[in-house]
């Protein structure tokens, strides 16, 4: 739990697009969450300067990353939450470069902590069909079990290309909802 004692939810959403189909997918995982009764907290990676992993291990050593970026704005707030919702699209085969450098970037903070015994949940539309999105599902599963997380369930938006198309598939939506409930 939290310094207040309460669940809370950080949505991570790893889009360049505001108003886009991944940041309307992990805003309904929010809003089932806050339903639920957890505090909710969102980040925008765009808005972010997240350096890439430059393999260095100074992690290993130290327990955190030796360079200072807007990463750090982001380990506080996973300390700070009990669960999160990842939200990426799928750019040729794999997530986001945005959300790529975020993902990296996790290797320090999974050290400190931050993951293990806390839930976690994946949203991911695409243009294309489901198969296509295997590679970035199986990348967050893999490093969430590795990192012994929760996880409790992930969206696949197939055919959700066009920004805000999303709206119109009412079944995603409230399985997104459905999900944040879960992360409480």
């Amino acid at each position: 739990m939290t310094e207040t004692n309460k669940v809370r939810v950080l949505g991570i959403v790893g889009s360049p697009r505001r108003g886009g189909n991944t940041e309307i997918l992990v805003d309904e995982v929010l809003a089932g969450a806050k339903e639920a009764g957890a505090e909710t907290y969102k980040i925008f990676l765009n808005d972010l300067k997240i350096g890439h992993c430059q393999g260095c291990n100074a992690c290993s050593d130290k327990g955190q990353c030796k360079y200072k970026d807007d990463m750090e704005i982001i380990n506080e707030e996973m300390r700070k939450s009990t669960a999160f919702v990842y939200g990426t699209p799928v750019y040729y085969w794999g997530p986001t470069s945005l959300f790529k450098a975020f993902f990296d970037r996790l290797l320090a903070t999974s050290r400190l902590g931050y993951i293990k015994g806390k839930k976690l949940a994946f949203v991911v539309p695409l243009g294309g069909s489901e198969p296509v999105a295997r590679h970035t599902i199986g990348m967050m599963t893999d490093a969430g079990n590795y990192r012994r997380a929760e996880i409790v369930g992930q969206v696949v938006s197939p055919s959700t290309g066009d920004a805000g198309v999303i709206k119109q598939k009412q079944d995603k939506l409230k399985e997104a909802f459905e999900l944040g409930k879960k992360l409480v």
